[in-house]
Formats: C-alpha cells, sequence, structure tokens
C-alpha cells in the first residue's frame, strides 16, 4: 500500500507539477515573449519589430508572431525534456506539439500537455531498442503523437474552452463570489509547484476572470515579498515580488499558517478586481496565471488594452485603467497582507525567521 501511495505521488510530481511547470516555460519562451515583442514594437514605434521578416503561405510574421507561432513545439518541447526524453525524442516532439496545438484550437495548451506526455513515454519506451534508432525513434513519437492529438486534441481543445468559458460567464454573472474562488485558487496555484500560468493558458482565462486570476496571483507575490522582508531583505523582496512566490513553498510547508494572511488578501483584492476596479484581462491568456513575475500579467493587462484600441472597443487608456492595475497589482497587496500578518504575528501564528528563505 504504501509503495502503491509513494508511485501515485511520484507519477503527480512527474505529469502535473514538472511537466505542467515546463510547459508553462515553452508558453512563456514563445506566445508570450512574442506578444511582449509585438506590444514593444508597436507601442514604441520600433520599426523592426514590427516589419514582417518572412511570408509564409500569404501570412506574413514579424519576429513576435513567428515566436508566438511556435507555441506548440516550445510547450512539448518543454515537457519532453521535463521527462528527461532522449534527444531524438525530444527534437521529434516538435511536430506533435505543433499539431496538438493546431487540432486543438483555442485549448491547444491543454491538448499539448497530453498528447506531449503520451507521446513522450511511446518513444522512450523504443529509444535505443533497436540498431536503426535514428529511424525508429522519431518515427513511433511523430506517428503516435500526431495520432494521439487527432484523436483527442480538439475534444480536449474543446472541454478547456468550454470550462474556461463557463468560469469566465460565472465570474460575470457573480462577480463578487467567483472573483474571490478564481483570485484565491489560482494565485494558490502560483505559489504551490502547480504552473497557475499553464492552466490559465489550458482554460484562455480571460476577461474578468482573467483580472481575478492576477489579482489572486499578485497577492501572493507582492504579499509574501512585503511580509518577508525583515527576514529576507531586498534580496527577498525582489526574488519573491518580481520572480515567484513559490520561494515560499518550503516554510509554508513547515508552518501553514504564514499563508493566511496572503490568501485572505487575494479573497480581498479579487472581488476588489472584478466588482469595483472592473480590471480584465484581454490580453495572452497566459499572462493571467503571471502575477507580477517579470511585470507578465500587467503587460499582458496593457496588451489588452492595446488590442482593444485596434479593435475599436477601447477609445484610449485612461487614468483609471493605471489606477486599478497598480492598486490590485501592487498598492493593495503590500498594505493588506502586511496588516493581515501583524494580526498572526500577535496570535503567535507567525514567528520570528518563519518566512526566511534558505540561504543558498
Amino acid at each position: 500500500m504504501l509503495k502503491n501511495m509513494t508511485a501515485i505521488k511520484d507519477y503527480l510530481k512527474r505529469y502535473f507539477i514538472d511537466a505542467m511547470g515546463a510547459m508553462a516555460q515553452g508558453l512563456f519562451c514563445s506566445l508570450l515573449i512574442g506578444t511582449i515583442i509585438n506590444t514593444i514594437g508597436t507601442q514604441l514605434g520600433i520599426e523592426f519589430l514590427q516589419r514582417e521578416v518572412a511570408v509564409i503561405s500569404g501570412t506574413g510574421y514579424t519576429i513576435g508572431s513567428l515566436a508566438t507561432a511556435m507555441s506548440g513545439p516550445a510547450m512539448a518541447v518543454a515537457i519532453g525534456f521535463a521527462l528527461h526524453c532522449p534527444p531524438m525524442v525530444l527534437f521529434s516532439l516538435t511536430a506533435v506539439g505543433f499539431a496538438s496545438n493546431a487540432l486543438g484550437g483555442a485549448g491547444g495548451p491543454l491538448a499539448v500537455f497530453f498528447v506531449a506526455i503520451i507521446a513522450s513515454e511511446c518513444g522512450k519506451a523504443v529509444s535505443k531498442k533497436t540498431k536503426i534508432d535514428i529511424l525508429v525513434t522519431p518515427f513511433v513519437t511523430i506517428m503516435v503523437g500526431v495520432a494521439i492529438a487527432y484523436l483527442i486534441a480538439p475534444p480536449i481543445g474543446k472541454g478547456a474552452l468550454k470550462l474556461g468559458s463557463i468560469i469566465m460567464w460565472a465570474t460575470e454573472l457573480q462577480p463578487f463570489l467567483m472573483g474571490m474562488i478564481v483570485s484565491i485558487t489560482v494565485g494558490m496555484f502560483l505559489t504551490l509547484p502547480i504552473s497557475s500560468a499553464a492552466i490559465c493558458a489550458a482554460l484562455q482565462l480571460t476577461g474578468l476572470a482573467g483580472g481575478a486570476a492576477v489579482a489572486g496571483c499578485c497577492a501572493q507575490m507582492i504579499g509574501f515579498a512585503v511580509i518577508s522582508y525583515r527576514e529576507n531583505k531586498l534580496g527577498g523582496l525582489v526574488s519573491i515580488g518580481l520572480g515567484t512566490s513559490m520561494l515560499q513553498m518550503g516554510n509554508i510547508i513547515k508552518n501553514p499558517r504564514i499563508w493566511i494572511a496572503p490568501i485572505v488578501t487575494s479573497a480581498i483584492t479579487g472581488p476588489l478586481a472584478t466588482c469595483v476596479f472592473k480590471l480584465q484581462m484581454n490580453g495572452p491568456a497566459v499572462s493571467s496565471g503571471m502575477g507580477t513575475c517579470g511585470l507578465v500579467g500587467q503587460i499582458g493587462v496593457y496588451s489588452g488594452w492595446v488590442n482593444e484600441i485596434s479593435a475599436g472597443t477601447r477609445a484610449a487608456i485612461g487614468f483609471s485603467d493605471w489606477f486599478a492595475l497598480i492598486m490590485i497589482s501592487f498598492v493593495l497587496p503590500a498594505v493588506i497582507c502586511p496588516l493581515l500578518n501583524m494580526v498572526s504575528r500577535k496570535l503567535d501564528w507567525v514567528k520570528p525567521g518563519d518566512l526566511t528563505l534558505p540561504q543558498k
């Protein structure tokens, strides 16, 4: 029984932590960075970033759009890397990722996640088992991956999109309750060794729900960064606030009560984002789960504004837009979380040193 439980934990870590975390990195290095490059080029009027550098089947691509077009292969290769695939399997996953993302439609990232895992394991099963490995391994990996993608990617993509649509619809209908639920959930995913960015991308979480997700992530990152300043000083403030709140995971395991203040903060800022500030994430869905990591969440919101202006649904970016983004992303978490943490310290739930990051 103990062996079975250990095996289950290993599988969960392997596929739903390591693989999903790697998938988010693949998304960042393709879709997200491509969007950022396009936004910089457009907003700063940088000509070479706006210029088409390639035309494929009649479609022109800038540097940024080339990066976004490669999101499927980037995710699949990242997953293969996390699963320690041999080189021949790893390189073959480019075709698998492209097929899965294309066939999965708007829910492509979730399709890539499942198909890439299956193709990786099948490729590894035959890798170096024959004298013609250079033919057998890529053939099996690509054929299995594309066949599985053809069968399951469309329904997975549609299912993920439908679930994301339900969450966004519910948030529009019940902005207070859903704003709180989405903010707490995505914020906790950000701090846990689970990829909140990959989940948001898989569900295509945008709109008000995306705004609530941004609020929850910022509450965790800025909240933990500020309340741990006395222990970790400037280095901790930057590494958590602009890096990841996952750095506190070890301390949370030792004393789960240090998590109370950031979670309650996200429960407050989520509804404020949806009900008061009407903050929406209409940029890349993956940005909804990034928070202040490299300011990607904020850049995503901004790129959404730019897209709305281009589409004619927004006249301009006003003071109230910037005010809402700054308050939800930085000011409110930096004020609310320390106040709540003071209560935890008064109750002796959080003691000096509980938030100290391990020294390298």
